[in-house]
């Protein structure tokens, strides 16, 4: 983690506001500070060796319990900012890492860990509430906190402030060596959360299948390893901020300390005054407590700062690019010209060339492992070409608009997801759309019309559990109310029962437009008016 992020602020603009007005609060804070220490030491100075009575000291008491309100009153509205700043600054950095993913497409997303992908998004993003809220206001008033109060110390006492002077640097530079130690314990305890979270959702979204294989309690002990590792991880982090915390205490008494032993043996020798000495002696611990508090904040915040690295990181990653024009037509004849379609460095598909008719049902066949939903892939415009050309009649589609070609497409992937949410918005996801026709296409209309509430029955996640075959057909009837003039389907009939099989197949033999399937079973074999092979040579 390191100390300051302009990452940090780069991506979360409106903080930039409120740091300036966090600066404003600290600094008449820090001011407020000195004014509270002066005073104080006028009514002990008064009253011990002046012999001033209650009434005599009562306008400073007055003042003292002014300026008391007054910090009292700028702590809160710090307070209030700091956490105004982690709420604003979360929810615009969270919005534009998700929405970066997002626009890094599917192809991308298929290959990533779906649950480090939410840790990351809401327990990692989360984690930086403590660096808004705690460690970056901290740091601000560990900056003008001591920087202020030590122009006062120096005109109240020369060698107290060279004291200061001399013994401040020596926080930060513990801070840093304690900092290098915790790194590998915070990476530590990050990397255990990441593969618990993965693990647990793993046995969450496979529970059924374990449960028919009797595998479910060996599951048990499997979380529970990965989450004593967590634990172990997470206490490791908290004994060094602890440890952390006592040698920055340590340090900062020893300097109040010699401080302290200076000012009695110069008041012990009539050296220095009773006033410049309880001056001084009240604002040094003013000095070293915000650098003690950074520490302890930054231990607080190394969590979240550590995620928002792993954030950055996916962010730093290019997009695929797309073109600008305009998209002549899509009723036109696909064709994949010298294609060379990779993941990383590693190439999938190498010169694959083929034509997909318009109009035409077209299966894409090959071996498992062949790379047939990479070619898929590279039809939607999710996978750039390494080498080679995608055209759509003649137009190159990497110079296209691929939203305009979006537009165009309905396209249903190899495991299609349904939201816990009504059967009807599963369908239609948004659109004003009379569902009727596509239940029935699909086969779909008796088991809803079983349903207690119909199409206002919740599916999904928490919801009436729906089979392999019904979720497949439901993908299929979204699709279809799209109208789209090319639907893409990866594998559609697979794992289906018969029936479901039947219905789907009937589906595409009727749709009126270009059909793109990959698949390798009989039946959709038996409809393709022509195929394209992957990783065979014919």
């Amino acid at each position: 983690m390191r100390g300051f992020d302009r990452r940090l602020l780069t991506y979360a603009r409106s903080t930039r506001a409120f740091l300036i007005a966090s600066v404003a609060v600290q600094a008449f804070q820090a001011v407020l500070i000195v004014v509270q220490a002066l005073l104080i030491a006028t009514i002990i100075v008064q009253a011990f060796t002046e012999g001033a009575t209650l009434q005599d000291v009562m306008p400073r008491i007055v003042q003292l319990a002014v300026v008391f309100g007054l910090r009292a009153l700028t702590a809160f509205v710090a307070e209030w900012l700091a956490h105004r700043t982690a709420a604003t600054a979360m929810s615009e950095l969270r919005m534009v890492a998700w929405r970066h993913m997002m626009g890094m497409g599917p192809a991308w997303l298929a290959n990533q860990r779906t649950g480090e992908l939410a840790q990351l998004l809401v327990r990692g993003i989360g984690g930086l509430e403590a660096y808004y809220a705690r460690y970056l206001p901290q740091l601000v008033l560990a900056v003008v906190v001591p920087l202020i109060v030590g122009v006062a110390i120096l005109t109240q006492d020369l060698l107290a402030a060279v004291i200061v002077a001399l013994t401040v640097p020596l926080i930060p530079v513990f801070m840093i060596l304690v900092g290098w130690v915790s790194q590998s314990r915070v990476d530590r305890q990050w990397r255990w959360l990441s593969v618990l979270g993965n693990h647990f959702l793993d046995v969450v979204e496979g529970l059924p299948t374990l449960k028919a294989f009797n595998r479910a309690q060996h599951q048990v002990g499997q979380i529970r390893r990965v989450g004593d590792e967590h634990r172990h991880a997470t206490m490791g982090v908290l004994r060094i901020t602890f440890l952390s915390a006592l040698v920055l205490e340590l340090l900062s008494t020893l300097s109040v300390a010699l401080i302290a032993v200076s000012i009695g043996v110069r008041l012990v020798h009539g050296d220095m005054t009773l006033m410049a000495g309880l001056s001084v002696l009240i604002m040094a611990p003013e000095v070293y407590l915000p650098l003690r508090m950074v520490g302890q904040h930054f231990h607080a915040a190394a969590e979240g700062a550590d995620a928002a690295d792993r954030v950055f990181s996916i962010m730093a990653q290019e997009p695929p690019a797309t073109g600008t024009d305009e998209l002549v037509t899509a009723d036109a004849d696909l064709s994949l010209r010298d294609v060379t379609l990779a993941y990383g460095d590693e190439p999938v598909v190498t010169g694959l060339s083929a034509t997909i008719p318009a109009g035409r049902i077209t299966v894409i066949n090959g071996p498992s492992g062949a790379g047939k939903t990479t070619v898929l892939n590279a039809l939607l415009g999710f996978l750039p070409p390494r080498n080679g050309e995608v055209l759509i009649g003649g137009q190159d589609l990497a110079h296209v608009d691929v939203r305009q070609w979006w537009a165009h497409l309905a396209w249903v992937p190899q495991s299609p997801q349904l939201l816990p949410t009504t059967l009807r918005e599963n369908l239609t996801l948004g659109l004003d759309a009379d569902v009727r026709d596509v239940l029935a296409q699909t086969r779909l209309a008796p088991w809803v019309a079983q349903l207690p509430d119909g199409l206002d029955t919740v599916v999904g996640e928490g919801g009436r559990p729906v089979s392999v075959g019904q979720a497949r057909r439901i993908a299929l009837a979204r699709a279809l109310l799209r109208n789209a003039r090319v639907l893409m389907l990866d594998e559609p009939t697979a794992g289906v029962d018969p029936e479901s099989e039947a219905a789907i197949i009937d589906v595409l033999r009727e749709v009126d437009a270009t059909v793109v399937v990959v698949g390798h079973r009989s039946a959709i074999n038996a409809i393709a008016d022509h195929t394209v092979n992957v990783g065979v040579v014919v």
